[in-house]
Parts: C-alpha cells; sequence; structure tokens
C-alpha cells in the first residue's frame, strides 16, 4: 500500500519526536505539526491500519518493524537531497530544508539513487 506524502510527513515527525524524547504520543505529533488533535487520531488510525504504527494502551505511538523502515527511508531521502542542494547547488539551508521536505515525496527511486551516491562519493565541501 502506497502512503500519501501527508502519511510520510507524520511518519518521519513520528521518528524525530521518538529521537528526540523517547516516545511519542498524539499530541507530541499535534504540538509539532501544529495540527488539531482530531487530525491527528485520523492519520494515526489511517497509519494504524495500514500496518505502520500500533497505539499502545498509555498513549504511545509505536512503530512496528514495517512502519520503522519506511519513516528510516523517508528521513534517508530529506537528509540526502538537503545535503545535495546545500553542497552540490549552493542552496540556503533552510530553503534546502523546505525544499528536500517536498522533493523526498515525489523523486524517483532511480534519481535519489544516484543523488546519494553523488553525495557518497564526492568531494564536495
Amino acid at each position: 500500500m502506497k502512503i500519501q506524502q501527508s502519511g510520510e510527513d507524520y511518519l518521519e515527525t513520528i521518528l524525530l519526536l521518538n529521537i528526540k524524547n523517547g516516545h511519542v504520543r498524539s499530541i507530541d505529533i499535534a504540538n509539532e505539526l501544529g495540527y488539531s488533535k482530531p487530525s491527528i487520531s485520523r492519520a494515526m488510525g489511517i497509519l494504524k491500519k495500514a500496518g505502520y504504527i500500533v497505539m499502545e494502551p498509555n498513549g504511545n505511538i509505536v512503530f512496528t518493524e514495517k512502519g520503522k523502515q519506511k519513516a528510516m527511508e523517508i528521513y534517508e531521502r530529506h537528509q540526502v537531497i538537503t545535503k545535495y542542494l546545500i553542497k552540490a547547488l549552493g542552496v540556503d539551508p533552510v530553503a534546502a530544508e523546505k525544499d528536500a521536505c517536498r522533493i523526498e515525496h515525489v523523486i524517483s527511486q532511480h534519481s535519489f539513487n544516484r543523488i546519494k551516491a553523488l553525495i557518497n562519493n564526492s568531494d564536495l565541501p
């Protein structure tokens, strides 16, 4: 099942909040993204149904193996594309972050792999 851009953004946010806080609840996501709690609850229901997360009885949101893998793929895309925009193209870091967030959802795997190879095998500053 292919998830939408918003679902990928939620997965990435859950990953980052988990790294930062060690746990994630719906309210944490709402606060981080500035969305309403009902919007977050609906999105978490979709991610749960798709098999990306589970909701623990205490309210913590935990990745399934599938969800963690997907979140890490999305985050890697974000990091690599941001680095490429900054180092190879000289884009301002703030703009590069924003652009990478949009590009990471639409770039083909082939193009991403080429950018990743360029970044990993170059002497870019």
